[in-house]
Formats: C-alpha cells, sequence, structure tokens
C-alpha cells in the first residue's frame, strides 16, 4: 500500500478504508468530513504528535501529557472536549484519543498532517489493505481517562 494514495483519497473524499493485518476495516475520515449525522460518536481522533491533543480538547497538565507521551503500550484516552473543537466524535462532553507510535501508522498521519477519526468500519470493502497491524486493535491496548488538572482514572488495563 503506498501512504501517498491513500493520502491523496483522503484529500478528496475526506474518508478512506483500509483492511489492517488482522482483516478488519478500519474508516479514517477527516475532521472537516466528519458527520454527526451518519458518522460513529464513538469515534477515536488519531494523532501522530503530542502537540495536537491541544486541537481537541482543554489544556493539559504536565503529568497528564507525560503518561501520553511516555507510554508504551497503545492507549486509548478519554478527556473533556476543546471549547475550539467544532466538530468531530464526543460522547457527554468527552472525546477519546491515541497518539500512534506504531511506524507505518504513524507515517500515514503524519503524510495526511491533520489528525484523523478513526472509525471502525461496519462494511467489509476497503480501499487499500495493509499488512500491519492496526495498534489499537491489540489485545494489549489500554484505556484511560485524563483530566486536564492531572488526574488518571483507568478504565481498561
Amino acid at each position: 500500500m503506498d501512504i501517498k494514495e491513500v493520502v491523496a483519497v483522503l484529500k478528496q473524499k475526506g474518508r478512506v478504508s483500509i483492511q489492517e493485518g488482522n482483516g478488519k476495516v478500519l474508516e479514517f475520515i477527516s475532521l472537516n468530513a466528519w458527520d454527526s449525522q451518519k458518522d460513529d460518536p464513538n469515534g477515536i481522533f488519531l494523532l501522530f504528535e503530542t502537540f495536537q491533543i491541544r486541537t481537541i480538547s482543554e489544556q493539559f497538565s504536565e503529568v497528564s501529557l507525560d503518561v501520553v507521551e511516555f507510554a508504551t503500550k497503545p492507549t486509548i484516552y478519554h478527556t473533556i472536549a476543546g471549547r475550539m473543537l467544532q466538530n468531530g466524535p464526543r460522547q457527554n462532553g468527552q472525546v477519546k484519543f491515541s497518539l500512534i507510535k506504531s511506524d507505518v501508522w504513524n507515517r500515514l498521519l503524519f503524510s495526511f498532517g491533520q489528525s484523523l477519526i478513526l472509525q471502525y468500519a461496519s462494511h467489509k470493502e476497503s480501499d487499500f489493505q495493509m499488512a500491519e497491524y492496526f495498534p489499537l486493535l491489540s489485545p494489549n491496548a489500554k484505556e484511560m481517562y485524563l483530566s486536564p488538572d492531572g488526574d488518571i482514572k483507568i478504565i481498561r488495563a
């Protein structure tokens, strides 16, 4: 799979579906293309660098930033949605996000240049296939709540 082709489809259509190494079809959506009427409010913001957290959430404490930056296992974080976030998945005033460190998936996000929204596709067709496993589907994936004040709550260990 050529990352340039995936990015081209994303820029043209605003969304792309990729079948990852386990056979699961994932849909990646740009923030501008996310539609609250048809897209999943459980979507997860995928980030390639920690500074992107500012675009989706309230200001973070140093402790919370360190937790995200130094995590060794794939983790989905829940936090309070930022006041400036106009579009995108949220539930009860919270957003989910993950800092993707896995090489090829991080390169895809970096090449697009913005955070993407992940939702698990209900359809079986995909635009592209990738041999690499998506890290958030790993049995080792964790889930945590991080408050802007530095409070941490483990949701799934």
